[in-house]
């Protein structure tokens, strides 16, 4: 349990403060310009560059047939860092935490190809710096415990950005029209609620499903 509370104030220190979400949240930027990436790639679609920013913001421009292709790759950008955090929970508990951190650096390091901004080179490159430090450094025992941190953080950090979008169309609305939700509206017709709500319900999900697998492994219960 104690190792358990180590990995949760690790996982705090990145995501919560502000002092260090200034960079821990340009990482969380990055898996979500990769969700666009990635989701526009299943469907066929031509990815042809990525923008990244020191305000948190990004950008990923695709080309291809419209329709329900557009609204896919609209749709993954706020849920992934929940559904990339839960996978690492998982590999930390299951033993591919040495796995997930290669591929993750390996990813990264790919991704440079995409970037169309200086800014987005840089923080790219810290990103693959510290993912490669980690690959290289942590010892065995110790790479699971990082691997778990780096995924609650990112649940943390996924929580963090949909209230902030939330709170762009709440209050801020003349804010509104390069949020992922209201593109969705544009593309499809479905209200921006409901869009917020999917991200909602997808990052539920991945709370759940680390939740279950953390609770399994450590033999949590909660309280009836």
């Amino acid at each position: 349990m104690t190792e358990a509370a180590l990995i949760l104030l690790a996982a705090a220190a990145l995501s919560i403060p502000n002092a260090t979400w200034r960079y821990f949240g340009l990482f969380s930027t990055v898996v979500h310009e990769l969700g666009h990436a990635f989701a526009a790639l299943m469907t066929g679609r031509r990815v042809t560059g990525i923008r990244l920013n020191f305000d948190h913001s990004g950008l990923t421009t695709s080309f291809g047939r419209p329709g329900w292709r557009t609204a896919w790759a609209t749709f993954w950008g706020y849920p992934v860092p929940a559904v990339v955090g839960a996978v690492l929970v998982w590999a930390g508990f299951r033993g591919w935490a040495p796995a997930a951190l290669s591929v993750g650096a390996l990813v990264l390091l790919l991704s440079l190809l995409f970037i169309r901004n200086a800014g987005g080179v840089l923080i790219l490159l810290g990103a693959v710096a510290v993912s490669t430090a980690l690959v290289v450094a942590v010892p065995a025992e110790l790479t699971g415990h990082v691997v778990v941190a780096l995924g609650v953080a990112l649940l943390v950090g996924s929580v963090r950005d949909l209230g902030k979008v939330v709170s762009v169309h709440a209050r801020r609305r003349r804010d509104r029209g390069q949020s992922d939700a209201h593109l969705l509206y544009r593309s499809t017709g479905l209200p921006a609620g409901v869009w917020l709500l999917l991200f909602a319900a997808v990052i539920a999900g991945s709370w759940t499903w680390a939740w279950t697998v953390a609770s399994t492994a450590l033999g949590l219960r909660l309280p009836v």
